[in-house]
C-alpha cells in the first residue's frame, strides 16, 4: 500500500472522485502546478491510477464534474482528463513510435549489461544518488510511493535528459516500471515532449527558480542545472521500416455463446457491457493476466495494483451473480474458451502497449476475438493527429456527441 492509500478497486476510485469533485474548478486551476510533497494532500486528484486502468472512466469523471461545475469554470481539469485521451489517440495514430521505443529500451538494457559506467550512471539516477537534492528526492518518492506530481515529473525528466545526459528512453522505462498510473502513451510521449521530439524545437528545461516557486521553497536548488537543451536523437536503434500486419477483425455473432475478456486497460465492465447486444448469451467473464507485469518488470507496488485491479473487476462480476473463470495467462485463454463453452470472446479495445500486442497475438493465432471500442475513444482518437491544442478545440464537440450537457 502506498502512502496515498490508493487501493486497487473501483469503489476506491469512485470514492476518490466524489471527494475531489468540489475542487475540480478554481481550486484545481490555481493549485495544480504546486507540489507540496508526498506527505501533503496537495491540489491534484490522484485519480490517475484509476483512470489508467479504467476502474473509473474518463466519461464518468466528466459527467460527475458537470454536475458541480461548468465546462468553462473547470477547463483546466477537463483538459487534464483529455490529455490522457489525446496521448492514447496520438500513439494509436502513430504506432511506430511505440515499437521504436520498445526497441530502444531493449538496446539500452543490452548496453547496461556491457557498459559498467553507463549501468552505474542509470542506477545512481534511479536510486536518487546523483547529488541533485530535488532530483534524488523525487527518484526516491517515485520508488517508494508509485507516484509523482505531474510538475515534478517534468522537472525530473528534464534533469535526467539535459543535466545528467541520460537517454530519455531509460528514464521513460524507469517511470513505466514504477508509476501506478504509468500508461504507454502518456509516459512515452511526455518524455518525448520534454526531450523536444514530440513538439519539434520545443524542449522543457528545468529552472531552479520555477522549482523553488512551485514547491513553495521545499526545494531551492543551487546545483548546476543545464541552462539550455541540446539536440536529442529520435531513436537509438535503426528506424523500423514496417509495422506488423494486423489480423482482420471478426464480426460479433449475437447468436453465439460469448465469453467476456477483462484486461487491465479497461476494467469498468459495468459501462462497456452496455455496448453489447441485449440478447447476447454471455457464459461468463475471464481476466487476462497483465502482459505489462510479464514483460516490463514493474515494481512490486505496480504489480500489486495491477493484480488487485484485475481481481477487483472479476470479483465485481462474480458479486453480480455471474460466472467468472479467473485470471489467466494469454497462453491459457484458448483452453478457458473451450472449458467455458463459449464460441467467441468479446473484449474492449486496448490502446497501444503490451495488452494490445497480446490481443493481436490471440487474434493472429485464430482465437475468435471481437474488440469493441468505447464511444469516448472512437470520437476522440481521430482528432489526435497533431498537437494537443487543435485537439482541445474538439472537446465540446466530443462531449456533445456523447450526450453530455455542455
Amino acid at each position: 500500500m502506498t502512502i496515498f492509500d490508493l487501493k486497487p478497486s473501483r469503489a476506491a476510485g469512485v470514492a476518490k472522485l466524489a471527494a475531489f469533485l468540489p475542487a475540480m474548478g478554481r481550486a484545481y486551476s490555481d493549485g495544480r502546478n504546486t507540489d507540496l510533497g508526498p506527505d501533503q494532500p496537495g491540489f491534484v486528484s490522484r485519480l490517475s491510477p484509476y483512470l489508467r486502468h479504467r476502474l473509473i472512466t474518463e466519461q464518468e469523471v466528466i459527467e460527475a464534474l458537470l454536475t458541480r461545475h461548468s465546462l468553462g469554470s473547470a477547463n483546466s481539469f477537463v483538459s487534464e482528463v483529455f490529455w490522457r485521451t489525446y496521448w492514447k489517440g496520438w500513439l494509436n495514430n502513430h504506432p511506430i513510435v511505440w515499437l521504436q521505443y520498445e526497441e530502444d529500451v531493449r538496446l539500452l538494457n543490452a548496453r547496461k549489461a556491457d557498459d559498467s559506467a553507463f549501468r552505474e550512471s542509470v542506477a545512481a539516477a534511479e536510486a536518487g544518488n546523483t547529488g541533485i537534492r530535488c532530483f534524488d528526492a523525487w527518484a526516491r518518492e517515485l520508488v517508494q510511493t508509485g507516484y509523482l506530481h505531474n510538475h515534478a515529473r517534468m522537472w525530473f525528466a528534464s534533469l535526467w535528459v539535459f543535466t545528467l545526459k541520460l537517454p530519455w528512453q531509460a528514464g521513460a522505462d524507469f517511470f513505466l516500471r514504477h508509476l501506478l498510473d504509468g500508461d504507454c502513451a502518456a509516459n512515452t510521449l511526455s518524455w518525448r515532449w520534454v526531450a523536444g521530439l514530440q513538439t519539434r524545437g520545443k524542449q522543457y528545461i528545468a529552472d531552479p527558480e520555477n522549482i523553488r516557486r512551485f514547491t513553495q521553497g521545499r526545494f531551492a536548488p543551487t546545483e548546476a542545472f543545464a541552462p539550455t537543451g541540446f539536440p536529442v536523437a529520435e531513436t537509438l536503434a535503426p528506424p523500423l521500416s514496417a509495422l506488423p500486419v494486423p489480423a482482420l477483425p471478426i464480426a460479433l455473432d449475437p447468436q453465439k455463446p460469448t465469453l467476456l475478456l477483462l484486461h487491465e486497460e479497461d476494467l469498468a465492465w459495468e459501462s462497456w457491457q452496455s455496448l453489447l447486444p441485449s440478447n447476447l448469451a454471455i457464459v461468463g467473464a475471464v481476466a487476462l493476466a497483465s502482459p505489462r507485469v510479464a514483460t516490463q518488470n514493474p515494481s512490486a507496488p505496480v504489480r500489486d495494483f495491477v493484480v488487485g485491479a484485475l481481481h477487483d473487476s472479476l470479483g465485481r462480476w462474480q458479486h453480480s451473480g455471474r460466472q467468472a473463470w479467473g485470471v489467466v495467462a494469454q497462453a491459457a485463454l484458448p483452453e478457458t474458451l473451450a472449458i467455458s463453452g463459449a464460441a467467441q470472446i468479446v473484449t474492449p479495445v486496448a490502446p497501444i502497449g503490451p495488452t494490445a500486442t497480446a490481443l493481436d497475438g490471440l487474434a493472429a493465432a485464430g482465437v475468435p476475438l471481437r474488440r469493441l471500442q468505447r464511444p469516448w475513444d472512437a470520437l476522440s482518437w481521430p482528432f489526435a493527429t497533431k498537437g494537443f491544442f487543435p485537439f482541445r478545440e474538439k472537446i465540446p464537440k466530443i462531449l456533445r456527441e456523447l450526450g453530455l450537457p455542455v
